[in-house]
């Protein structure tokens, strides 16, 4: 796939997400599954390694790679835990709200710390009544004087427990111009998380509640203005939230090839590899097809929103292709396993599961093919990847010089950068400095 969408630095920068997984990621995952509760320091751990700030301009301290770049980061990380791949997916689209909506104030204060993992960012939506119908939700938010006053209830938020900024959706008005978005942020009174619930899979993510009781938040803290909730929820939910879902559907359909033929190789039937039955051939064959096609339909998709091109329709087929064939190869490699497969000493059982939890958000299979019949129709409502292209474009200047060098960064920068670098960042603990350097390079 690399000699399509990725050059010698999308490369570095996988092997070194890989390296990561491999060796902070991998041992925990036991634990993860048996407490089945939110992994609170892995995930500020992995924030750190400025993988967050994928798609973060680096004159915000962001690494300015870009959705390619982004997506090789979840996929590599769900590769190894799916669980740890969604926190990754949650972070970048709650960046997504202001890098689409933010005003200057806002991106200088916020994404300098999202970039940096000091702050985990959250977008909340969905409520318990309206589903993923976004026009029904009745959660609200009043003006009075210079702040304003939230009430309701949200649900499936992604990072919920862990997460330090909310970009919050709500009502100020009638209809689809009467939809507003704010961050709230998490010690914010009035505000609470609710209890982590036990799920199905995603063991070590959070994907909670969040409740507004008379919380108040100053208006400066509205995402655009009153009236662009509507926008807030779709373009992150069309421009991050499909290709983000599709990279961790890639990364675990990646997982249950790489298992089902470590599986085959190993166990014996009739005194010969269960990899030289024929039909087992063709069922890895059938998975490795899949993939394939997978893996194509996710980076050719990104790969357009780098170029700043229209690419809706790719990223909802995007989306559809990698659910639907991640599950079709768990069922496989299940079908492969047989009663192996029922018992968590192996994890393809847990791969099954954690694919399940992706078929949803931002819209099932039925709404991207809905979706899609309409875009044949010609009935479609416009393209946000068109409408925002110049703040998905991958800027040339935004990339390091092909010839650096990955090599440590160092503890605090010069003095001269210390001088220039007067950018406000996130009040009390979640400040730092804005550093400006090679994305490839891993930050100390």
């Amino acid at each position: 796939m690399h000699r399509y969408f990725t050059d010698q630095r999308h490369e570095a920068l996988r092997q070194r997400v890989r390296n990561f997984a491999e060796s902070e990621v991998r041992p925990r995952i036991a634990e993860m599954e048996a407490n089945r509760s939110v992994c609170h320091d892995l995930s500020r751990q992995i924030a750190r390694q400025g993988w967050i700030g994928a798609t973060v301009h680096r004159a915000y301290g962001g690494m300015g790679a870009g959705h390619v770049a982004k997506t090789l980061i979840i996929e590599e990380l769900s590769r190894v835990s799916a669980a740890m791949g969604a926190m990754v997916q949650a972070s970048q689209l709650g960046v997504a709200k202001i890098v689409h909506f933010g005003s200057e104030e806002q991106k200088k204060t916020w994404l300098p710390a999202m970039a940096s993992g000091d702050c985990l960012p959250t977008i909340a939506v969905t409520e318990p009544e309206s589903g993923g119908h976004v026009l029904g939700m009745s959660s609200s938010a009043v003006r009075d004087g210079d702040d304003y006053v939230l009430n309701g209830r949200k649900t499936y938020v992604g990072n919920s427990h862990v997460g330090d900024l909310h970009g919050v959706v709500v009502r100020t008005g009638e209809g689809s111009k009467g939809l507003s978005a704010f961050l709230v942020e998490s010690d914010t009174p009035g505000f609470r998380v609710g209890p982590q619930q036990p799920a199905m899979g995603l063991h070590g993510f959070s994907f909670g509640e969040l409740f507004f009781d008379n919380c108040r938040v100053p208006a400066a803290n509205l995402l655009g203005r009153e009236g662009d909730g509507l926008s807030v929820a779709y373009s992150s939910s069309v421009l991050y939230g499909r290709p983000n879902l599709t990279a961790v559907s890639l990364g675990i359909h990646q997982a249950v090839l790489d298992e089902t033929t470590r599986f085959c190789t190993e166990r014996q039937r009739y005194g010969k590899p269960l990899a030289d039955l024929g039909n087992i051939k063709l069922k890895l064959g059938r998975i490795q097809s899949r993939l394939l096609l997978a893996r194509l339909s996710a980076y050719h998709a990104v790969h357009l929103l780098d170029q700043g091109l229209p690419c809706d329709a790719e990223l909802m087929n995007a989306k559809l292709v990698n659910v639907e064939s991640a599950l079709e190869s768990a069922r496989d490699a299940m079908d492969i396993h047989a009663a192996c497969g029922l018992f968590t000493d192996r994890p393809v059982e847990r791969f099954l599961r954690d694919a399940h939890h992706i078929f949803a958000p931002a819209g099932t299979s039925d709404i991207q093919l809905l979706r899609l019949g309409e875009l044949a129709l010609g009935r479609a409502q416009g393209e946000w990847s068109s409408r925002l292209a110049d703040l998905l474009r991958l800027e040339p200047s935004e990339w390091p010089e092909e010839d650096e060098v990955p090599r440590e960064a160092p503890a605090d920068p010069p003095a001269a950068v210390r001088a220039e670098d007067t950018t406000p960042t996130v009040p009390g603990q979640r400040t730092g400095p804005v550093r400006r350097h090679s994305w490839l390079a891993r930050p100390s």
